[in-house]
C-alpha cells in the first residue's frame, strides 16, 4: 500500500513540475500582452497625445484660413469701392476732354493696354486692388493737368519758381505805381497819400497771390496746394518795404 501510493504521487506531480521548468511560452513575455499595448508606454496616453497634437495642427490651420478669407474679403470689398470711385472720375474725365474736342477713338483703351491691365490684375483681389489704386493716381494727374486751366506747362514747374510767377508782379505793382507817381508829380501831397496808401499794399498782394496760386495751380499729394507762403511773404513785402523807403528819404531829402 505504500509503495504504491508513493508511487502514484510523482505520476500526479509530474506535469506541474514539467510545466514550471519548461519556462515562459514561446514568443517571449510580451506574447502574453494585450494586443493594442506598446513597449515601455500606456497607449491611451499615447493615443490622447496625438490627438492633442492633431486638434491643435486643426486650429492652426483653421485660423490661418479664416484670416486669409477675412483678408480676401475686405480687399474685394475695398477693390469694389476703388473700382466705382475710378469709374465716376474717368466718366467725369470723358466729359470733359469731349468738351475739349478729343476724339472718341483716342479715349478708349488699345488691346496692348487691355492685355497689359489683365495680367496686372491676375493675382487676385490684392492685385485687383493695387491696380485700381493706380488708375487712381494717374486719374489724379490727369485732373491736374486738366485744373491747371491751359497752363499744363507752369504747373509741371516745381513750386519755388512757379510760384514766384504770381508773387512778384503782384509785389512789384503797387511800388512802380508810387515811383511813378513820385516822378511825375514831385514830393508833394500826392505822393505823400500815395506812400500812405501803399503801407498796406503787400498784405493785400500777398493775398491775391495766395488766392492766385490755389485756383490756377493743381493740388499736389495729399490734396493739398504748395503754395510757398514764406516765400511769397517775403517777394511781396521786400519791395514795398525797399520803394517806400526811398521815397520817404527822397521827400525828407525834398
Amino acid at each position: 500500500m505504500t509503495r504504491s501510493g508513493a508511487r502514484s504521487r510523482p505520476a500526479h506531480a509530474g506535469p506541474g513540475r514539467q510545466r514550471s521548468a519548461a519556462g515562459p511560452p514561446p514568443g517571449g513575455p510580451d506574447a502574453a500582452a494585450p494586443s493594442g499595448a506598446v513597449a515601455g508606454g500606456d497607449p491611451v496616453s499615447t493615443a490622447w497625445t496625438d490627438y492633442l497634437a492633431a486638434a491643435r495642427q486643426l486650429d492652426g490651420v483653421r485660423r490661418d484660413a479664416a484670416t486669409a478669407a477675412g483678408e480676401q474679403a475686405r480687399s474685394v470689398q475695398a477693390a469694389r469701392e476703388e473700382l466705382t470711385a475710378v469709374r465716376t472720375r474717368l466718366a467725369a474725365q470723358e466729359t470733359r476732354l469731349r468738351e475739349r474736342g478729343v476724339p472718341p477713338i483716342s479715349l478708349v483703351p488699345t488691346p496692348p493696354e487691355l492685355t497689359e491691365a489683365a495680367r496686372s490684375m491676375a493675382g487676385g483681389p490684392a492685385a485687383v486692388l493695387s491696380a485700381l489704386r493706380g488708375a487712381r493716381g494717374r486719374a489724379d494727374a490727369a485732373d491736374a493737368a486738366l485744373a491747371a486751366r491751359g497752363l499744363p506747362r507752369l504747373a509741371a514747374w516745381p513750386a519755388r519758381p512757379r510760384n514766384l510767377l504770381l508773387y512778384a508782379p503782384l509785389a512789384l505793382l503797387v511800388p512802380l505805381i508810387q515811383v511813378a507817381l513820385f516822378v511825375a508829380t514831385g514830393p508833394g501831397a500826392a505822393s505823400v497819400a500815395a506812400l500812405l496808401c501803399g503801407l498796406p499794399m503787400p498784405a493785400v498782394a500777398f493775398a491775391a497771390g495766395w488766392l492766385g496760386v490755389g485756383r490756377l495751380f493743381p493740388a499736389g499729394e495729399g490734396g493739398r496746394v504748395d503754395r510757398t507762403a514764406r516765400l511769397g511773404a517775403l517777394v511781396c513785402l521786400v519791395p514795398a518795404v525797399l520803394v517806400s523807403a526811398g521815397l520817404l528819404l527822397a521827400m525828407l531829402a525834398g
